[in-house]
């Protein structure tokens, strides 16, 4: 049972229901963070959404995206996002392994690359963002450029966000269970 206001996606209004027209329009329906989201604030909904296109214009690819957001579902605890995420992931084309390794810190993905992203955003989170040099180095070195990196802190507080929200309310989940 969910925390804050929640109510079906039908019967919405104003800019909230203009909103999950657009979600349902895009993804075939509107997933309970977004509708729960919408029906506390319209104007949150709108910036989430805004952040998440934005991203989707930049450098990063899906497959980054989503390893940077599993990974910090992972710190913060979010079943929620760990659910989604982790069917996003598969969508973009993320192995099994690969989402694994993203959440669990492991370099077992098969993809040094983002076995140093997931490892930067994690260290991110731990730090505060008061990391030291070396693994700006690090994430450098993997080769993520300062566009990229930029970027990446952009996916961190959108993730920061969702995986906030979700705690919060203890939205219901739709997606598949994540052990």
């Amino acid at each position: 049972m969910t925390r804050l206001t929640s109510h079906p996606v039908d019967q919405a209004t104003g800019r909230a229901a203009e909103l999950f027209v657009a979600i349902k329009t895009a993804f075939g329906a509107v997933p309970n963070t977004f509708a729960d989201i919408g029906a506390n604030s319209p104007a949150a909904l709108e910036a989430a959404l805004a952040v998440d296109s934005t991203l989707s214009k930049g450098s990063l690819t899906t497959q980054d995206i989503e390893v940077i957001k599993l990974a910090i579902s992972q710190q913060t605890g979010c079943d929620y996002c760990l659910a989604a995420h982790t069917v996003i992931g598969r969508g973009a084309g993320l192995s099994k392994e690969q989402i694994l390794a993203a959440r669990h810190g492991d370099a077992s993905s098969g993809n040094a690359k983002l076995d140093a992203l997931a490892s930067f955003a994690r260290v991110l989170y731990q730090t505060r963002g008061t990391l030291p040099a070396e693994h700006v180095d690090a994430i450098k070195a993997a080769g993520y450029n300062n566009k990229q990196i930029v970027e990446i802190l952009l996916a961190i507080s959108s993730g920061i966000f969702t995986n906030y929200f979700n705690r919060v309310n203890d939205t219901v989940i739709e997606f598949p269970k994540v052990t």
